[in-house]
């Protein structure tokens, strides 16, 4: 949705985008990259296919705004998760 709304705000001729996940986890000791040391670690790879008469530069920044946008960001900050019940 933001690689959407910025492509239309630049006037980008942006026909479709298509995103494909996958996700696996992995034992912490065995990621070298990341800064949890026990428990598991999510990983997801992203394929994004930005269809349309894009430019190579248009393509590349399209990759750049989906990095910035707000699920991306949450994804990769510190989560924590308060559960209440909710009553009538």
């Amino acid at each position: 949705m933001t690689v959407r709304m910025y492509a239309d705000r630049k006037g980008w001729p942006l026909d479709h985008v298509s995103v494909a996940l996958r996700h696996s986890r992995t034992h912490a000791e065995d990621c070298a990259d990341c800064e949890t040391q026990a428990g598991m670690v999510d990983h997801i790879e992203r394929q994004i296919s930005p269809e349309g008469a894009l430019g190579d530069d248009q393509r590349q920044r399209l990759l750049e705004i989906a990095n910035k946008c707000p699920v991306h960001r949450t994804l990769q900050s510190e989560v924590s998760i308060d559960t209440t019940e909710a009553r009538a």
